[in-house]
This record gives structure tokens, sequence and C-alpha cells, in this order.
């Protein structure tokens, strides 16, 4: 199952930007925010404030990834 990158309108620090994302990783975002009890547009806001010289978007990946690897790493007792 393929899912496609979607073009989403986000919010961060009062200006309007845009990331391409696929819904897995959109998903993913959504939840993560959810759990830490912060809007979208505030998880964007910390992601983008501590990237390097790299897209948002692949900014974006890198956290949800690692978010779920330490999950994983925790739930093993690593």
């Amino acid at each position: 199952m393929k899912s496609p990158v979607v073009k989403r309108s986000i919010v961060i620090a009062g200006h309007k930007t845009s990331v391409s994302l696929e819904d897995a990783f959109w998903a993913g975002l959504k939840e993560i925010a959810h759990g830490k009890d912060m809007t979208l547009s505030e998880m964007v806001a910390s992601i983008d404030g501590g990237r390097g010289d790299g897209n948002l978007s692949s900014a974006i990946r890198l956290f949800v990834l690692d978010y779920y690897r330490d999950a994983a790493r925790a739930a093993r007792g690593i």
C-alpha cells in the first residue's frame, strides 16, 4: 500500500507554510502532538526551531522516525 505525498498548509509562528508529507508521517505527527498535549502548529514550530539546514518536510519525517524508534527501544528496555 503506497501512501502518496500530500502538500498540507500549516501556520507556524504566525506564518502560513506548506509541507509535503506522506499520510503515515502526518498521522504520526498528529498522534505525537496529541500525546504531548500540543497543537500541530506548536509541534511543527518546535521541530522548525530545532532543525538545521534541511527542509521542514524532511525535519518532520526525521522527528517522527526518531520518536517511534525511541519508543520501540524503550519498549524493549534498551
